[in-house]
């Protein structure tokens, strides 16, 4: 990456967490509507249904689906509860596609960033419903400043469902060390190579060095035969996984994001591994969007694209 487009990196992480930028784009019917071309390309849409009716299509080809009402950083108690009420739906409905879908969430949507006890009450519920319909729970990881709090209460739950995954992020330092923890827990870990801007001394850069930490974890996970979701979309890096057979594992499964190399994860399922599309819909796309465009510069071009030609092939049409 060269010295621009990690200026461009930097300033859309740091654009996504501007609320005014935010408000402004709820309140502006012209650009919302603008800016939602180049975003349909990464969301489902603003409505479950949306989610919903996408991921029938992609389940229907043979992709394991992880569904998320996307939203993060909720601070009252009414709203934390209103996320939450939209999950419960979001279970039924994901558990009415098939067995062994995937709910995605931030803890901090459904009560983290309001008080500990609502969120890890909140996910105590969750997770019995997810029971009843045979779906898995996947929590996500978010900033540093949020991980413990965030693997305490994936702690506690684990201990009682053993339906509830976690997401670990491969740039963090303290990373290797939660993982020997966590690894004696049932649940499905996420490995990620990590979105958020970080302060040197907590994560390192990209680099040969964090695609050789990212096999060290999978690798861990391989051989001590825990479920694994290496979500990444790194070619070299999957490549290497594939060489050294942990894509062939039955422990192993291949998440993408929905929009992100589709052909590439289409390739994966011919090849009889197990692969996952892991897929958001909700009115704060904004963030969501920024995030994808940050992880890859050129993302901009086809966002502009996108937005001048909005007629051009569907996404879910290309897996």
């Amino acid at each position: 990456m060269n010295k621009t487009q990690a200026q461009v990196l930097h300033a859309l992480k740091s654009l996504a967490r501007k609320e005014e930028w935010k408000h402004r784009l709820q309140q502006s019917e012209e650009l919302h509507d603008i800016l939602l071309k180049a975003a349909n390309r990464y969301v489902a849409g603003e409505k479950r249904s949306d989610g919903l009716a996408i991921a029938r299509k992609l389940q229907a080809k043979g992709y394991g689906i992880s569904l998320e009402n996307i939203g993060e950083n909720t601070k009252l108690l009414a709203q934390c509860r209103e996320a939450k009420r939209e999950f419960d739906q979001l279970i039924e409905d994901v558990g009415a596609i098939a067995p062994g879908q995937t709910v995605s969430f931030d803890l901090s949507h459904i009560g983290l960033s309001y008080q500990f006890d609502t969120a890890y009450g909140h996910l105590i519920e969750l997770a019995e419903k997810a029971n009843e319909h045979e779906v898995t729970l996947m929590i996500s990881m978010e900033e540093s400043t949020k991980t413990d709090q965030i693997l305490a209460v994936y702690r506690q739950a684990a201990e009682l469902y053993s339906n509830i995954g976690i997401t670990l992020q491969a740039h963090l330092f303290r990373t290797p060390d939660d993982l020997r923890k966590l690894v004696q827990l049932p649940g499905k870990i996420r490995i990620v190579k990590g979105a958020y801007q970080e302060p040197s001394h907590l994560a390192m850069e990209r680099s040969d060095y964090l695609n050789n930490r990212y096999l060290e974890l999978v690798d861990h996970l391989v051989s001590t035969n825990h479920p694994v979701s290496v979500a990444t979309h790194d070619q070299k890096l999957l490549e290497e996984m594939e060489r050294r057979q942990f894509l062939q594992s039955v422990d192993v499964e291949i998440e993408m994001l929905y929009g992100i190399q589709p052909s590439q994860l289409k390739l994966f399922k011919k090849k009889g591994y197990q692969t996952r599309v892991y897929l958001t819909y909700s009115h704060e796309w904004f963030l969501y969007l920024c995030h994808r465009l940050a992880e890859y510069p050129e993302n901009i071009y086809t966002a502009l694209i996108d937005i001048i030609n909005p007629s051009l092939p569907k996404v879910d049409d290309m897996y």
